[in-house]
């Protein structure tokens, strides 16, 4: 496939995407305490040929967090699938896509794993309140650049200079510590530190085991082939699940590396509902593309399709 092939397929692709997200950027699903984690492997990429192309998969894997209003993005450790790139490189750069813009000069010098990051679709997070980044008493995060002796501190937040504030009585921030800032005009800036949730996505790395014993895990689900079948009359029954649970945990396995093998279990061996002690630890095992048309789902579709379906609402 030649460059200006390529730049097409990718174009059409994240066309595609910003539809997905503006139907999706209203949703309501979300309620209070809920919370939905999402588990990749360190082997996410171990497939892609070069680093640019592991770049822009691992641009999807964010894109899907983004849509679905995920909180947590964990990669977990798959050391028998390594491939040809260095250790940390997917939670690298999976963190990075997820820094805002305006933070990540801040945040983040150069270096190996983010040579090719100018392939990453924007996210275009929205704020907690459903406010734009730019409109009057949005949210935005910013990070502190310079404490003050007299109670105030200055944070870049993404406008055109670094703006000094004052810290609540009730807040204590250091130098380099993300904040929330509520931005009521731009022009004369009016803005606050608020102790409000950041946007977006965490992305952290810990063993899978780590990761569904969470107490917020919720519902944890095995996304795999060979889980049993998702169907409109089953779907009713997960959200009502999930939202007792306060949220679901959902793990993917990776190219050619699916659950089964990277958790050493037998395809057999797992069922819809584990009602037995499962070593996987999973409550449920789930095939989200029932009827796929090829061989093989990549681990970035399947975020795509099992995520609009896991977070429907009744």
């Amino acid at each position: 496939m030649n460059a200006s092939h390529r730049a097409r397929e990718a174009g059409s692709f994240y066309g595609w995407l910003e539809d997905v997200s503006a139907q999706s950027s209203g949703a309501t699903w979300k309620r209070h305490g809920m919370t939905t984690s999402v588990l990749v492997p360190s082997s996410l990429a171990r497939e892609a040929e070069d680093r640019r192309e592991a770049t822009r998969k691992l641009g999807y894997v964010a894109r899907a967090a983004a849509v679905f209003r995920v909180d947590r993005l964990t990669v977990y450790p798959d050391p028998d699938g390594a491939g040809k790139w260095e250790d940390g490189f997917v939670e690298t750069v999976l963190r990075y896509a997820a820094t805002p813009p305006h933070l990540r000069k801040e945040m983040w010098d150069k270096r190996d794993e983010l040579e090719y990051v100018g392939v990453l679709p924007p996210l275009r997070v929205r704020s907690q309140t459903g406010s734009g980044s730019e409109g009057s008493g949005s949210l935005r995060q910013g990070i502190v650049t310079e404490v003050g002796a007299d109670g105030r501190v200055r944070v870049n937040c993404g406008m055109q200079h670094p703006i000094s504030l004052p810290v609540p009585a009730d807040m204590d921030v250091e130098q380099g510590e993300r904040v929330t800032v509520r931005v009521s005009s731009r022009r004369p800036v009016r803005a606050k530190l608020v102790d409000a949730p950041q946007s977006g996505f965490d992305v952290v790395a810990a063993d899978l085991d780590a990761a569904l014993s969470r107490d917020d895990a919720g519902l944890t689900i095995a996304s795999s082939r060979y889980g049993e079948p998702v169907t409109s009359t089953r779907l009713g029954r997960l959200a009502d699940r999930r939202d007792d649970e306060g949220g679901m945990t959902v793990a993917f396995g990776a190219p050619e590396r699916g659950l089964p093998s990277i958790l050493d279990v037998a395809p057999d061996a797992v069922e819809g509902d584990q009602t037995d002690d499962d070593p996987a630890g999973f409550d449920l095992w789930l095939n989200t593309v029932p009827n796929q048309g090829s061989e093989v789902v990549r681990t970035e579709e399947a975020l795509f399709a099992s995520l609009a379906c896991l977070t429907l609402t009744e």
